[in-house]
Order: C-alpha cells, then structure tokens, then sequence
C-alpha cells in the first residue's frame, strides 16, 4: 500500500480508500446480458485461508500447492462467461456442479444464444436445462478450434486473470 501511495503522491489512508473503491466496481462492471455466440470455462483458483485460523492442514506458504492433485476442497472454482461482442461476467461458484452453473448462467445468457464450452458435462446439462444451442470442443483430443467454434477468448482471459493474481 505505501509503495502505491508513493507513485501516486497521495497519503496511505487515500491509497488503501481508492483500492476498495476499485475493487467493489470491478464486482459490478459485469455484463447484463450474453448474446450471440458465448464462450463459457471454468477456472481453479487455489483457496486462501489468509488471516484465519485452519485446522487440519499445514500452512502454505507463498502462494504454495494443493494438498492433493487435480481439482478438491484446496480450490475455488471460477466462472467466466464471455460473448464475442466483448460482453463479459465471472461467478465465483461453490462446485462445477449443473444446478450452481445453471444458476449462474440463466440470468445473464440470451435465449437465442450459441454456447461454446470444453467438454464439461455439468455444462452441456446446464446448457440443455436452459433450453440454448450448445456447442462442446473435445479439449482432452487437443481440439482448441474447429472453424469459428471456440472458447479462446475464455481462456486468454483466464490466463490474464492467474498472471493479474499471481502478483498477490
């Protein structure tokens, strides 16, 4: 916080002020509506217990690893819905689970929407649920792109967030 203070010529109390006032309008400058063709992906972030009490597990320090491999409890889920006209909105979710996605989801995609998503089958159950054109890409056969049909945008800005919280 000081080190922000002092590029900007302002006083500590006046930086640490102006960072909350960023962060709580970046949680309400999402999109409204998806239309068109959206893309929508999952991310895993790695959960912070910082400034709590965990028992149970080691602490982890400096950023550190998940007590198991893959996906579990160690981390946290993130939604990112993106349309081509630039529109986008994130959710943080409890489980990759079709109800949670569902929930998310309906409110902010159009009816007449094209849905582009990896191979997650709680997304193709949400997509059905909702009742839009969904559209899958098999990841895991290495197929990134087949002609207009992809979730590149999603992931570029999966990638941008990570190094954006890497820092922290």
């Amino acid at each position: 916080m000081r080190l922000a203070a002092e590029r900007l010529q302002v006083a500590p109390s006046t930086a640490f002020r102006w960072r909350h006032r960023f962060l709580r309008l970046a949680q309400q400058a999402k999109s409204a509506l998806l239309s068109g063709i959206a893309e929508a992906d999952e991310t895993f972030i790695l959960r912070s217990a910082k400034g709590q009490q965990v028992r149970g597990r080691a602490p982890r320090r400096r950023g550190g690893h998940a007590s198991t491999r893959g996906t579990s409890d160690d981390h946290v889920p993130v939604l990112v819905a993106r349309d081509r006209s630039g529109g986008c909105t994130d959710f943080v979710l409890g489980r990759c689970r079709k109800r949670e996605i569902l929930a998310s989801l309906a409110p902010v995609l159009a009816t007449d929407a094209v849905l582009r998503t990896d191979g997650s089958s709680a997304m193709a159950a949400a997509a059905s649920a909702m009742g839009i054109e969904h559209h899958a890409l098999n990841m895991s056969a290495g197929t990134r792109v087949r002609g207009a049909w992809h979730i590149q945008n999603v992931n570029a800005y999966h990638s941008r967030f990570k190094g954006w919280i890497r820092r922290f």
